[in-house]
């Protein structure tokens, strides 16, 4: 059994009714049923653990205890600190549990906001999942499902 963490940062409670025109109109509480519906034969191979916050020192903590508890991997969209949290980036470059960053939105198609095209994040994940909607979250699993299997 693999237990994959769902982490969520600032804003992303409110995904389905904050900006639909840039974020789509399904919800986050969606994601749950989404993934085990779209991780077929591998659903029962699979934990689940979602944790939202707003404030950046609560993702931190969380993913310091993802490590604490051998969580095998993490699907972590973490809005708008993506874009400028050195400290949510020091803490993926110790904690050593593979991550993927997720994006609801394509971050390099939003260029009213530039800002919004860097991850200080990306660097210490195995990979970037962007603009599939919340599909993302089901992407940056399986993408974590073969990154942890393969050994």
């Amino acid at each position: 059994m693999y237990t994959f963490l769902i982490l969520n940062g600032p804003n992303l409670g409110h995904v389905g009714k904050r900006q639909p025109e840039i974020y789509g109109s399904d919800k986050i509480e969606d994601i749950p049923d989404l993934l085990k519906k779209n991780m077929g034969k591998n659903a029962d191979q699979i934990k689940f653990e979602f944790f939202q916050a707003n404030s950046e020192g609560a993702l931190i903590d969380r993913l310091e205890k993802a490590r604490k508890d051998k969580i095998d991997g993490i699907a972590f969209n973490a809005g708008a600190y993506t874009h400028t949290s050195l400290a949510i980036a020091d803490s993926l470059a110790w904690i050593d549990v593979p991550c993927v960053e997720v994006h609801i939105s394509n971050i390099w198609a939003r260029t009213e906001d530039p800002v919004r095209q860097h991850s200080f994040m990306g660097k210490h994940c195995i990979g970037v999942i962007a603009g599939f909607g919340i599909l993302s979250y089901v992407f940056a699993v399986q993408a974590l499902f073969c990154h942890v299997t393969a050994d």
